[in-house]
């Protein structure tokens, strides 16, 4: 190899300070036993990109890369859309690949394996991943349902309503109740805001009811999964490598990935700021990232712009990994500072103009053809260029990349159900609905009971009085007196004796 391609890599890459081991320089067919190509820790906050045509390596190198960062204390979110990744738990198994791969970038290979937790947005396997959807907010769940600009706009009029009249949006029933309330009954409550449409309210309850028929209801909801589990560090220094499956939901891209942008959208919000640190807090790996662009809202694609041009302050480094780089706008494009560009092909003209704008992108350099390089490259290669701790692009190089020291494939059910069956797990197995919008509406238009009629408070039951008698007059005193009783019994005995003659007079006995 020729001295000078060498000595320039050593000088780009042997910067001082902790880095990601990725692997070794290629250069006119020959490697370099010596991995000197590496991305410093301190600058992973400054994102990246991993792309590359379909099987050129780039699930791998994404495998390397969580590896590195989780053995180095950094905690490390990834998607797993083919299912494979879920592999970095166990222990790689030694084969005639791996160990002459090892032998040829000069790495002294050992299985070992990383602490994975795995999540799903069907609760199919690991902790089941949910959001409100007040925290989703309208822009997310706009591009969730497939709504056009105007529509999204009378979402997130909804959502004002909800948020001044203390209306929690939980679930997609809240959302659904509001909804009928606004053009039912309380209709008039929204003229300040300038009003919704029925056929507009119709097109969102479709859109939900579309997506229910899905599964995606069990997505929104409480508990909500809590960002500060996604930031662990193992007591044994390790950072927790956090698995996204997407196997059990692979017709649901715009969910999935939109759902991903929640997870980074809050985790801006919600972190401190931490300005230039050693290493980043979390490193996320957005997979098929072409998905979360594509028929996307122009006030969606800033949201995303802002929440990647700004959350590097909040130690957080984002990798785009896709097929193309102009599958990333070049707004977003424009922010990232590592680029590990697998093989590109060019069967069409259209392939030709993606080669020759992504050849453009690169910077300058007199060890290789750009153009050439990226149809040359092989299975496991990529051409590499990260930032100088001085914030400085390296000079791009071909580096075939180390092999995985975990194994590179799906785990086994038996091992995916021991992976599922963990203390985080089950803290979200259970969906709680609690008091909100539904049952607010519910309770307000309920008519209000007739009040009872109060009851005077029971009195002592006493005997009623007896009447008061009037005073006697002095006629009745008179006869009542013993004199006049005494009278009266004479003159009646003696009216008795003039009516019947003297009593009868008994002879004597002789």
């Amino acid at each position: 190899m020729d001295p000078k391609v060498i000595e320039a890599a050593r000088a780009a890459f042997g910067a001082a300070g902790a880095r990601v081991q990725l692997g070794a320089v290629v250069h006119d067919g020959a490697c370099l036993p010596e991995p000197i190509v590496g991305l410093p820790l301190a600058m992973l906050n400054r994102h990246g990109l991993v792309a590359g045509a379909t099987g050129t390596g780039k699930t791998k190198t994404v495998q390397v890369l969580a590896e590195g960062l989780a053995a180095a204390g950094v905690p490390v979110f990834v998607a797993d859309v083919k299912g494979d990744l879920s592999g970095i738990a166990c222990p790689g198994e030694p084969d005639a690949r791996v160990v002459e791969r090892a032998r040829q970038v000069g790495v002294s290979w050992r299985p070992g394996g990383s602490e994975v937790e795995l999540l799903s947005l069907s609760g199919a396997r690991g902790a089941q991943v949910r959001a409100t959807v007040s925290s989703f907010g309208p822009l997310a769940l706009g591009k969730v349902l497939g709504l056009n600009e105007t529509q999204t706009s009378v979402l997130a009029l909804v959502f004002k309503y909800c948020d001044d009249r203390g209306l929690p949006l939980l679930d997609l029933p809240d959302l659904r109740a509001v909804l009928q309330h606004l053009t039912g009954a309380g209709a008039a409550e929204l003229a300040a805001y300038g009003g919704v449409s029925k056929a507009s309210a119709g097109v969102l309850l479709r859109e939900m009811t579309e997506l229910e028929q899905q599964g995606g209801a069990r997505l929104f909801g409480e508990p909500e999964l809590a960002l500060g589990d996604l930031i662990r560090v193992e007591p044994d220094g390790r950072g927790l490598v956090s698995v996204l499956s997407l196997a059990d939901v692979p017709d649901k891209p715009a969910l999935w990935s939109t759902f991903m942008m929640w997870m980074l959208a809050r985790l801006y919000y919600d972190l401190p700021e931490v300005g230039d640190a050693d290493k980043p807090r979390l490193v996320f790996f957005f997979d098929e990232a072409h998905l979360l662009f594509r028929g996307a809202t122009r006030a969606f694609l800033s949201e995303i712009e802002q929440v990647v041009r700004l959350i590097r302050s909040k130690g957080v480094g984002i990798f785009f990994v896709t097929q193309s780089p102009k599958d990333v706008p070049p707004e977003i494009l424009g922010q990232l500072g590592c680029r590990v560009q697998h093989a590109l092909r060019a069967f069409t003209a259209d392939d030709e103009k993606a080669l020759r704008a992504a050849a453009r992108t690169f910077p300058r350099t007199p060890f290789y053809d750009i153009s050439s390089t990226l149809t040359t490259l092989g299975t496991g290669e990529a051409l590499v260029t990260v930032l100088t701790p001085s914030g400085a692009p390296t000079p791009p190089f071909a580096t075939r990349v180390v092999p995985p020291a975990s194994r590179m494939g799906p785990l086994t059910d038996a091992e995916l159900a021991r992976l599922s069956a963990t203390e985080q797990a089950r803290r979200y197995a259970v969906a709680i609905d609690r008091d909100s919008a539904r049952e607010m509406l519910a309770r307000r238009l309920e008519p209000e009971p007739e009040p009872e009629p109060e009851r005077e408070p029971e009195r002592e039951r006493r005997p009623p009085p007896r009447p008061a008698r009037a005073a006697p007059d002095p006629l009745e005193r008179v006869l009542r007196s013993p004199v006049a009783r005494t009278v009266t019994r004479e003159v009646t005995r003696g009216l008795m004796g003039a009516l019947f003659g003297p009593p009868r007079r008994r002879r004597s006995a002789r």
